[in-house]
């Protein structure tokens, strides 16, 4: 905490990343002053008593950035971004002319950040009718025209559209990751009301509930922070090398390879998916063929947030997820040809192809642990709510996770341009 704390001070004597987290602060007062705009034709007393009901849309709302329980213009958030975020990640995979695209350099992500902008469209759209239908049934909205209802799918499209573009222009010009900023944003917006509901809760409870709580707190911030900063150090020479009399190499350094690569991505990845199955229950649930209504109704009821199958489902989302994306941002046979074209190798391990084979193997495992750890701190709160009976762990604890993770990662990129910028005033 004392090293964040002196990071920031030092980017903010720094007239460069002062202007980059002045930036930052006013697309996020943007962002929370747009989540409080409300949409039309919505009761928003019988939507707040409704969220406060359900464990499940609370989830769903912090993910919202905090824009949903107040059915503002940008009602969906990042959601539909995300999701096509997921898909178009997928198709990279499955598709070898989109894969070639991806690694062209700075070109091939800015075609498929293109792609993944025109795809956020359509999904926006058939969010913001689900979200209709689901009110609707909830009986939060009535019936609406077809006029009004093309206006409001229509709002709450350029919302999401406009929120995906806010965080753009974070990841841009401003310090940290767009997506998980705004989400943080929302999300501390929230903690204070979160926790206040907590403790009303632990007032009615034992004092064994009040310390479970506090240590599975702790466990949580504590074990984030510790694979966060976890790292296997790979040990690299450099062959020696004469060139105009001169001996250049023989020196030796590290290649850190991070517990957990992937940061808090995963995470946000795994709910949007894992909430997928309540919502289509939700939004079956009222349909006139009466098979398909019962069907709905239990995939809702078995998808919800304290059972099973949900965090079964949710635990190895966050473990899928986390081996995808450090398979997208580190890339051992990149890595391998940079170290041979430097001279470098890995004593005991041949340049080239099996250092590469190296570097993947120690990558596994040292992902499987991350990966499984990030998992369980992810389900740990459904499992102490459980224990415990504080209903608002789920919702406090996910919450939690996200927000020690971005202070992390944005303290590491402040340290990171904080270096960089001492370089080049040395070069200056």
């Amino acid at each position: 905490m004392k090293k964040s704390l002196q990071t920031l001070i030092s980017a903010w004597k720094t007239p460069e990343l002062r202007k980059k987290i002045l930036f930052t602060a006013l697309v996020m007062i943007v962002f929370r002053l747009g989540a409080h705009i409300p949409a039309a034709g919505i009761d928003s007393t019988s939507l707040k008593s409704l969220f406060a009901q359900s464990q499940l849309l609370g989830l769903l709302d912090i993910f919202s950035g905090g824009t949903l329980a107040n059915f503002s213009i940008m009602a969906l958030g990042l959601n539909p971004y995300i999701n096509a975020s997921i898909i178009l990640q997928l198709l990279t995979m499955v598709f070898p002319k989109l894969e070639a695209l991806s690694k062209e350099g700075e070109f091939g992500r800015e075609k498929i950040n293109q792609y993944t902008r025109l795809l956020t469209v359509p999904l926006a759209v058939m969010q913001a009718i689900g979200m209709y239908v689901l009110l609707k049934n909830a009986n939060i909205i009535g019936t609406f025209g077809a006029l009004p209802l093309l206006a409001l799918v229509v709002t709450m499209t350029a919302g999401s559209i406009f929120a995906m573009w806010l965080g753009e222009l974070v990841s841009q010009h401003g310090v940290g990751n767009g997506i998980s900023m705004l989400i943080f944003a929302g999300i501390v917006s929230r903690l204070p009301v979160v926790f206040g509901q907590t403790a009303v809760a632990l007032e009615t409870t034992n004092l064994v509930n009040i310390v479970i709580f506090a240590a599975l707190a702790l466990i949580v911030i504590g074990g984030v922070i510790f694979v966060n900063e976890a790292s296997r150090r790979i040990t690299i020479q450099y062959a020696k090398r004469i060139r105009g009399g001169k001996l250049y190499g023989g020196q030796s350094t590290h290649l850190p390879l991070r517990v957990n690569q992937a940061g808090v991505i995963p995470i946000i990845f795994a709910v949007s998916l894992v909430l997928l199955p309540s919502l289509l229950g939700q939004f079956l649930g009222g349909a006139s063929n009466p098979a398909v209504a019962n069907f709905a109704r239990g995939l809702a009821t078995s998808f919800q947030p304290d059972t099973l199958l949900y965090n079964l489902t949710y635990f190895l989302l966050v473990i899928g997820f986390t081996y995808f994306y450090t398979a997208v941002v580190f890339n051992p046979q990149k890595i391998a040809d940079e170290l041979k074209k430097h001279g470098g190798f890995i004593p005991g391990i041949r340049p080239g192809g099996p250092t590469a084979v190296y570097l993947n193997y120690i990558l596994n495992r040292i992902t499987l642990a991350g990966a499984v750890f990030l998992g369980a701190i992810a389900i740990l709160p459904s499992l102490a709510q459980s224990v415990s009976n504080v209903a608002t762990l789920t919702i406090g604890g996910t919450g939690i996770l996200i927000v020690v993770s971005v202070i992390l990662e944005t303290t590491k990129q402040l340290e990171a341009q904080l270096i960089m910028h001492n370089y080049d005033s040395y070069l200056r």
